[in-house]
């Protein structure tokens, strides 16, 4: 399951955030540095708006979505790659994930006290970037000695190590997040296995009051959040926490009114969950029947044999063909037998590539 960290410094409202995406309210939004130590964790379905209609059709009420674990974790300060504050623990949070999500504060309210006195999107983000690159900078070193020692003995793999660190010590070294150092398809191979903070995909939530959630574009704060994820290769979510989470306790009818007379086309939730499920290269597929539907997460370019092996690995070891259909198609005929009757439904082997929506039922004999 895709974990996706929820980062930021103190009271710029990731527990609020985590609230919101988890619909509840276990974690504890309070006003001061460290109301969170553990981190909490919450899985949250990732909203696939294809499933509901599916179920409808095979006449069935059990609808198993595809899932984000979510984990909200302490507020980090500065010199926290040296300790300072839950630095180690927030650190050793972060590498548990496969994403990151860095909620930047970009409202002003004088009762939540902000750590650093004022509201600057740019220092803030700043602020993290430099413990992140700070902490891989040790990491990187630490693995550039292993290498030149290795190097002695004619490892080839060691060779490889020092070119790529050769690249990423000078950018960490100014303070600046691995992702934006340009390297080729296998050097990104070798950078992986270093485990680098700054390296992990990442998306920025620009936390927003409610009155600027219908017209983000006119903020300065969030121009410049913005600008900083287009230059790190990174994505911006704009989202006003304190409502979402508001809105939890409302009918999903009400939320999207509410939202529409903000002039907002839909939840910020959404978008940052849909966001944390892509950025990694992640889609679903969907199985289709009388006792569930449901999306099954596979990385893009997935065989179909491999993703048979995401239900269950006897599907894939006895693998014989993949029955698929396009969603959209089968919605159009309005069930499987008319599907195929009108040809619609094609029999793949093991080497066919899955498509986002494709609807399968995998054929196999063990």
């Amino acid at each position: 399951m895709l974990r996706a960290g929820i980062v930021g410094l103190p009271n710029v409202g990731k527990s609020t955030l985590f609230n919101a995406l988890t619909a509840q309210t276990a974690a504890l939004a309070a006003n001061y540095p460290f109301a969170t130590i553990e981190p909490n964790v919450g899985v949250v379905p990732v909203p696939d708006e294809r499933l509901e209609p599916l179920a409808r059709l095979v006449k069935t009420t059990v609808i198993v979505p595809a899932t984000v674990e979510f984990l909200d974790i302490a507020g980090l300060v500065r010199g926290a790659s040296k300790g300072e504050g839950l630095g180690n623990q927030f650190l050793a949070n972060i590498r548990e994930t496969d994403t990151v999500v860095q909620v930047v504060r970009c409202f002003e309210d004088d009762i939540v006290i902000h750590v650093e006195g004022s509201v600057d999107p740019a220092r803030d983000i700043e602020t993290i970037q430099i413990e992140l690159a700070l902490a891989d900078m040790a990491t990187a070193e630490r693995r550039r000695d292993k290498a030149q020692k290795n190097l002695k003995t004619g490892d080839k793999l060691a060779r490889a190590e020092l070119a790529v660190l050769e690249k990423l010590l000078p950018v960490l070294e100014q303070g600046k997040s691995a992702r934006t150092v340009s390297l080729t398809d296998d050097e990104r191979a070798v950078a992986r296995d270093f485990f680098l903070l700054t390296m992990k995909p990442t998306i920025y939530a620009a936390n927003v009051d409610e009155n600027t959630l219908g017209d983000p574009a006119s903020n300065a704060r969030v121009k410049a959040v913005q600008e900083i994820a287009a230059q790190e290769a990174a994505e911006c979510v704009v989202i006003c926490a304190q409502l979402e989470a508001e809105l939890v306790s409302l009918p999903l009818e009400e939320r999207i009114e509410y939202l529409k007379s903000l002039g907002v086309s839909g939840s910020g939730v959404d978008r940052l969950i849909k966001s944390a499920y892509h950025l990694l290269g992640l889609m679903s597929f969907l199985t289709a029947g009388e006792k569930e539907v449901r999306a099954w997460t596979i990385p893009q370019n997935t065989r179909a044999q491999t993703a048979a092996g995401t239900i269950h690995t006897d599907i894939e070891r006895g693998f014989i063909r993949a029955e698929v259909i396009n969603y959209e198609d089968l919605l159009r005929a309005g069930s499987n037998v008319i599907a195929r009757e009108k040809g619609l439904t094609r029999l793949e082997g093991k080497d066919y590539i899955m498509q986002d929506g494709d609807v399968v039922h995998f054929r196999f004999n063990v």
